[in-house]
């Protein structure tokens, strides 16, 4: 595309030199420029992009979008100085690549758990309905049998425009997105014409950037409250959680029209009647266009919620209920996500992403009710990320699990000693109905150290990493994969699709308090 055809959709801009250019693509990091790249200079936390104009010009960038003036660029290369590089970052991404959002159908998932369990269920049902649906999140970004690794949960801008692009060109209609804090906060979904807003929960997570719970239940709003206030032939749909707290100010943000969901109080899909089994999960499901039972292979009240978005979502997009019902009892799980490992033990080990204290509770409450034995449950908390969450993390281990080992995470530039230290304050100054806890800092000693200390009918949750496969630890990525450490200490290189008995004796049935209206 010309230079000058991208650039017209910015009306503060100062440009030097030829604009009669042909852009090849789009980038924000010079070790990803080829020739002919226009090479944005986005200011960052850590690193800014204008200390690496020189590198993307010797890369081949023919133009630059800065903030500021840099000297040191040669008088051939075109430089367009703009207030703010990373909102003219998501315009430039739109128009290049052909504003593929209002060719889609979009639907944004946000919310600090559960948002890629959601995805997945809705990108399940849709493909199963043919609606042929791309998936963006923290796993991947999917369309059919392509696929590509995602950086961040949701990817910058341009990342994203791209994705979208090439999910147009392999025939989707729908795309469905994790939406992240930082990403809204950030304006990464600039320029997305979402279509339906999902909202899962907002609980303690992201302080370290966000300062507060108030700022981060804020930023969370903005996917709601961009929308937009037009009425027209498709309708914008917001889908809130009527049993979290921050729903009613998030409809009152919005001018779409809000379709609720929940358990505890009244909503326009809710379910009642649920029962946890070791093998899934079934409820009553009471919708707006009617009832059915559903029997989930979904472990879990967290799941509930998570397959109670979906339906609202599937029902918005006209899909019949009990076609939904068929797609969802056929849903096997997200990997990482409470994903149970077998291998011949005669005990149960979950492996699970919760790397945050909601979500960590969610995890063993669920674990330790279908669990005869005792649980036992590893974890730890990431480095430069919010140092508050870590006492409260280390408290809710100890307060579920009859054992907690703490260990590391992904430490980063931190003393892993350190964040030990601030994780174990959370079990001073109060009594823990646990009966004991231990700090063991080497990651897969302490995963040996719990698999050892398990017996016939005991379980034992890994958390905080789920379906990641390498440590970050001072600059270093490590290879290290909590599934491939659990088969290796168990002398065994696959997982078995058959549970262990110990865990089926005497078919435990949880039922869930009906809700109060």
């Amino acid at each position: 595309m010309k230079l000058n055809l991208l650039l017209n959709p910015l009306f503060i801009k100062e440009v030097q030199g030829k604009v009669e250019l042909d852009i090849s693509g789009i980038e924000i990091d010079s070790r990803r420029v080829m020739q002919g790249c226009l090479f944005v200079c986005l200011p960052g936390t850590v690193y800014d992009g204008h200390q690496f104009a020189v590198q993307a010009v010797n890369a081949g960038a023919i133009a630059l979008i800065t903030e500021r003036k840099l000297s040191e660029i040669p008088s051939h290369i075109t430089t367009v100085q703009v207030p703010d590089a990373r909102r003219a970052l998501a315009i430039l991404a739109d128009v290049f690549y052909g504003r593929p959002t209002s060719r889609l159908k979009l639907i944004g998932i946000t919310g600090t758990n559960g948002k890629t369990t959601t995805t997945h269920l809705v990108e399940h049902i849709f493909n199963e309905n043919d609606k042929r649906t791309g998936l963006i999140g923290t796993l991947y970004m999917r369309i059919g049998n392509y696929r590509e690794q995602t950086v961040n949960t949701t990817p910058e801008s341009h990342v994203l425009q791209r994705n979208f692009h090439t999910m147009l060109e392999q025939g989707a209609e729908y795309a469905v997105v994790e939406v992240s804090s930082h990403a809204l906060d950030m304006g990464r979904v600039r320029g997305c014409q979402f279509r339906t807003a999902v909202l899962t929960n907002v609980t303690h997570d992201h302080l370290d950037y966000h300062e507060s719970m108030e700022r981060y239940s804020d930023t969370k709003s903005l996917l709601f409250s961009q929308l937009g206030s037009a009425y027209g032939d498709e309708p914008k749909i917001a889908i809130l959680n009527a049993d979290d707290p921050v729903s009613p100010l998030y409809a009152r943000k919005t001018a779409a029209q809000v379709i609720t969901y929940g358990v505890k109080n009244r909503a326009d899909i809710r379910a009642s009647e649920i029962q946890m089994k070791p093998d899934g999960t079934s409820l009553q499901v009471d919708t707006f266009q009617g009832r059915t039972q559903l029997n989930l292979k979904l472990l879990g009240i967290f799941n509930v919620y998570n397959a109670l978005a979906a339906i609202a979502v599937s029902l918005s997009e006209g899909i019949p209920l009990q076609q939904v019902k068929r797609s969802l009892e056929a849903f096997e799980g997200v990997m990482g996500r409470f994903e149970p490992i077998y291998a011949g033990q005669d005990f149960t080990i979950i492996l699970d992403y919760a790397h945050n204290p909601d979500g960590l509770e969610n995890v063993l409450q669920t674990a330790k009710t279908l669990t005869h034995g005792k649980l036992y449950c590893v974890c730890g908390c990431e480095g430069d990320k919010d140092r508050m969450k870590r006492p409260i993390m280390a408290r809710v281990a100890a307060s579920y699990a009859d054992f907690a080992i703490f260990t590391s995470d992904n430490t980063r530039s931190e003393d892993p000693d350190s964040i030990l230290r601030d994780m174990l304050e959370g079990l001073e100054g109060g009594p823990i109905p646990s009966s004991g806890y231990t700090a063991v800092l080497d990651r897969r000693e302490a995963i040996s150290q719990a698999l050892e200390l398990a017996h016939p009918g005991d379980c034992v949750v890994v958390a905080g990493r789920g379906h990641e496969t390498h440590l970050i630890a001072k600059g270093q990525r490590i290879p290290f994969d909590d599934r491939e450490v659990i088969l290796d200490l168990l002398g065994s290189k696959t997982t078995l699709t058959m549970p262990p008995e110990s865990w089926m004796e005497g078919n435990v049935v949880v039922h869930v308090p009906e809700a109060s209206l």
